[in-house]
């Protein structure tokens, strides 16, 4: 007879029993994680499938958006105006109130947040690196509603003054694109410093003694040797809040108004693509109709270039990622 034979029968049953259940525990718990992931992905794959049947093709008599309207007409058409005849559906005011706003976000939470995360990871002593951790996370916690309201009460105001207006030399309006840019901005320091810290964090101590062996200042050590070093995780979080800056919704929608002019004045109010989606969902709309299904064009757009930006960030991790042994 068979060793192996032997062995198994020797075993009691009560340990193969606890075996056998234990295994089934562990497949259960694989089970239960692989719809977890499963969830997500599913959940992608319907929101894509909602957004192309509604605007490229759809099944049924019914007609998709990009059926009626010229793709052409959309994305290189200067006005913008579903809801007044005659009807054009030129997307460019969005677009460029979409990243007008988030270019002036750009200036203002990238620079901040960088250097925030530089000062908590190379100069900030561990207490005061406690007291200002939380103060971040709660700038990250607050309602993009009350972003809105803060730049359309308290900002927007500031501009509207004389000694602004004079000193800029325009005419501010009352909602504009600076104010959303400024707020919008302020809202994505929080991801900005907590990723680039994470980067920079994650350079190993070994390069920093290094340079300080070999006499070089704390501010050469971190300009000349961790920033180069963390350079993929502090792009990927700068695309990443870029992203977050071009999907915001309600603190645009709020701050920078519902008008779709072709502008760069920042001074001046625009609509994002994001706005539109809101003033399209509020129901005043016919569902069916070719402004409703607009709504879905743009989504579908902004998502294609969400996705663009993630992907990008991806592609530049890949390609400046340090691996340290």
């Amino acid at each position: 007879m068979p060793l192996l034979s032997i062995r198994r029968r020797q075993v009691p049953v009560s340990l193969r029993t606890k075996h056998n259940q234990f295994r089934l525990q562990e497949r259960c718990i694989e089970i239960v994680l692989f719809l977890c992931a499963a969830l997500s992905i599913a959940t992608t794959l319907s929101i894509i499938f909602v957004l192309i049947t509604e605007a490229v093709y759809t099944i049924g008599p019914a007609k998709a958006f990009f059926e009626e309207v010229n793709p052409m007409d959309f994305f290189f058409g200067t006005r913008w105006a579903p809801n007044f005849k005659p009807q054009s559906f030129g997307v460019l005011p969005l677009f460029t109130g979409t990243f007008l706003v988030a270019g002036i976000a750009a200036l203002v939470g990238l620079p901040i947040g960088i250097l925030t995360a530089v000062y908590l990871s190379e100069y900030a002593s561990p207490r005061l690196r406690g007291v200002i951790k939380p103060f971040l996370e709660i700038l990250a916690g607050i309602p993009t509603v009350i972003y809105g309201y803060f730049a359309l009460e308290f900002i927007t105001p500031l501009f509207l003054k004389p000694i602004f207006s004079g000193l800029m030399g325009f005419d501010v309006d009352g909602y504009n694109a600076l104010s959303a840019g400024i707020v919008v901005g302020i809202m994505i320091i929080p991801m900005v410093s907590s990723l680039s810290e994470d980067a920079l964090r994650a350079v190993p101590r070994s390069l920093r003694e290094a340079g300080y062996a070999l006499g070089s200042t704390k501010y050469e050590v971190c300009v000349k040797i961790v920033l180069p070093a963390a350079f993929s995780g502090i792009v990927a979080a700068v695309l990443l809040a870029i992203s977050r800056a071009i999907g915001e919704t309600m603190a645009v929608t709020i701050a920078a108004g519902q008008s779709p002019n072709l502008t760069l004045s920042p001074f001046h109010s625009v609509q994002t693509m994001t706005a539109y989606i809101v003033n399209v969902s509020l129901g005043d709309t016919p569902a069916g109709s070719i402004e409703y299904k607009s709504l879905y064009a743009v989504g579908l757009t902004l998502f294609c270039i969400t996705l663009l930006m993630n992907v990008l960030s991806q592609a530049v991790m890949r390609r400046f990622r340090e691996v340290y042994n």
